[in-house]
């Protein structure tokens, strides 16, 4: 038996037939979204799919710091549950997002399900230098309108983190922290993190 050794075609068409069985942009429903099988990170807008860059290594590294920090302060005292990406979120009627570190308070286990949460009490995300307004302004407003209490900004270009807090359906500042400073919760009372700690994980 001869195997083939020949290389695909990087000039070929793609199989526009096989394309032409989902539906168009705009025309998606939840349910058709929520049965995409797929290791790619997709989120969901009003009918239309969002598919994300894969994340770096070292936007990996950050995140799995923070994971490793908020876990370990939310189980410590029994306050819930912290996952990472890719996990679904409703914020609302045909809006879905994957944020990278999402918690769920206790009180809010009827909120937890097998293929998506509805909503999160705190949100973070670490910005992407593809598209930083996606994280810094699309984000925040989306995840304002649904009512996440607490959004953090954790931002790789200067080395800084953004925490902010809800006040009706818009969030203010808490504050803006950079290296030799630790950023705080308004949410998780004495949850802290040493902002140089967060980034000297890309460094390393």
């Amino acid at each position: 038996m001869v195997l083939s050794t020949a290389t695909p075609d990087t000039t070929a068409e793609l199989t526009w037939e096989i394309a032409q069985l989902f539906p168009a942009q705009g025309h998606w429903s939840e349910e058709e979204y929520l049965s995409l099988n797929t290791n790619h990170l997709v989120e969901f807008s009003q009918g239309q799919l969002e598919v994300l860059p894969l994340p770096t290594f070292s936007h990996q590294r950050i995140v799995a710091f923070l994971y490793r920090l908020l876990l370990g302060f939310v189980e410590d005292r029994g306050l819930g549950v912290v996952m990472f990406a890719p996990l679904r979120i409703q914020l609302g009627h045909g809006k879905f997002r994957e944020p990278d570190l999402v918690f769920m308070a206790a009180e809010h286990a009827d909120r937890l399900g097998e293929q998506f949460w509805q909503g999160a009490d705190l949100v973070m995300e670490v910005v992407s230098p593809d598209d930083p307004v996606r994280d810094k302004v699309t984000k925040r407003r989306e995840y304002a309108q649904s009512g996440i209490p607490e959004y953090w900004i954790v931002d790789p270009t200067d080395a800084s983190i953004t925490v902010l807090t809800l006040q009706g359906q818009e969030y203010a500042l808490h504050g803006e922290f950079a290296p030799g400073e630790a950023a705080s919760s308004v949410l998780l009372e004495g949850f802290k993190v040493d902002v140089g700690d967060v980034f000297s994980e890309t460094s390393n």
